[in-house]
């Protein structure tokens, strides 16, 4: 399973590449048909660049998770590990949670999604909201991963 996830990850961060890069070139239109008077001025780039900047922060967010980074807050480092090691796990218990609202919600949040288009490139608007549910359905996955290694393996990343 653990090579599964790791490909899964890898995967992820293709995809937040290919979505930098889809952010990047309608932003770079954008800015050059301003000051170029050959180039039209697309109206379409600035609905694909916030698309992609919707997808850029999801897909962030969980390689974060995966990679233990997302929550992770080093302020008070002067605790015994019995006491690091808890909080390590009500940290993941609680993103769990939240892994699981974003799951449920997002999915309800996308079933609108199905029945809406954007306006100006008219592309279905499930295309962004599937974010969501995929999300935290990702987050699960990785969370679970990092719960198996504290409990079962008694390690954590």
């Amino acid at each position: 399973m653990k090579k599964v996830l790791f490909k899964y990850n890898q995967f992820l961060k293709l995809l937040l590449s290919i979505m930098m890069l889809l952010l990047i070139v309608p932003v770079f239109l954008q800015i050059v048909s301003r000051f170029v008077p050959f180039i039209p001025r697309y109206i379409w780039t600035e609905e694909i660049a916030r698309f992609a900047f919707i997808w850029i922060i999801m897909l962030g967010a969980t390689i974060a998770v995966r990679e233990g980074t997302h929550f992770s807050v080093d302020m008070l480092r002067n605790f015994s590990p019995a006491v690091e090691n808890r909080l390590k796990q009500i940290l993941l218990f609680l993103m769990l949670l939240f892994a699981i609202f974003f799951l449920v919600g997002g999915w309800g949040f996308a079933k609108t999604g199905m029945l809406q288009k954007s306006e100006i490139a008219g592309l279905p608007m499930l295309s962004i909201y599937i974010s969501w549910p995929l999300a935290g359905l990702s987050w699960i996955l990785f969370i679970l991963e990092q719960l198996y290694d504290l409990y079962v393996k008694k390690e954590i990343k």
